[in-house]
């Protein structure tokens, strides 16, 4: 079997971008995966989630909040982008106009409706390994929140729950039922 670079990520990404395609390309020991886009839902959560944690860390000065766009060179010469992620500002001063050569202190996945749970603990726990602070899953379909740290058991959170990271975030907070896309009333649309 063919193993697969950096470099080869960066042309199969080059032709997708020359053939007008929008596909986000991850390196897994060797093997190149390509991810199509997102449920709308999975993407409305990850919007939802990266702006009410990016208005608490901009404002102060903590770090940087990345998108599913975002790609970041593991030290294993994995290739991986997390839905979300959180890099401390002690950590990147500047971002680079390339892939991050660091593992993010936060990863997030958000699972989409053609996902199964499994690969995507696997993914984070992989990065929890390698140096993350912290990992989430969110799962709309449950509409539970996990966080899974170095040390302990993980944390199941559901609606009426609030989300908090002290270890990056001391004082935010975040109730879970925030996390859910709105269902509009007919008053709303009208108008």
């Amino acid at each position: 079997m063919l193993i697969m670079t950096i470099k080869d990520v960066e042309q199969v990404q080059t032709a997708f971008s020359e053939a007008g395609l929008d596909y986000d390309v991850e390196l897994t020991n060797g093997r190149i995966s390509i991810v199509g886009p997102s449920d709308i839902v999975s993407s409305e959560v990850g919007i939802l989630f990266s702006r009410l944690l990016a208005n608490w860390v901009y404002p102060r000065r903590l770090g940087r909040v990345f998108d599913s766009a975002g790609g970041f060179i593991l030290p294993d010469s994995n290739l991986t982008a997390p839905d979300v992620s959180f890099v401390r500002a002690a950590r990147l001063r500047q971002s680079p106009r390339y892939f991050g050569e660091l593992v993010p202190d936060l990863v997030v996945e958000i699972k989409s409706q053609s996902d199964r749970i499994k690969p995507l603990v696997t993914k984070i726990l992989n990065l929890i390994t390698l140096g993350a602070v912290m990992g989430i899953l969110i799962d709309p379909d449950e509409e539970t929140v996990t966080v899974y740290r170095h040390q302990g058991e993980p944390t199941i959170l559901n609606n009426g729950d609030i989300l908090t990271l002290p270890e990056l975030f001391p004082g935010w907070e975040l109730a879970v039922s925030e996390l859910w896309p709105p269902i509009f009333t007919e008053e709303e649309t009208q108008g």
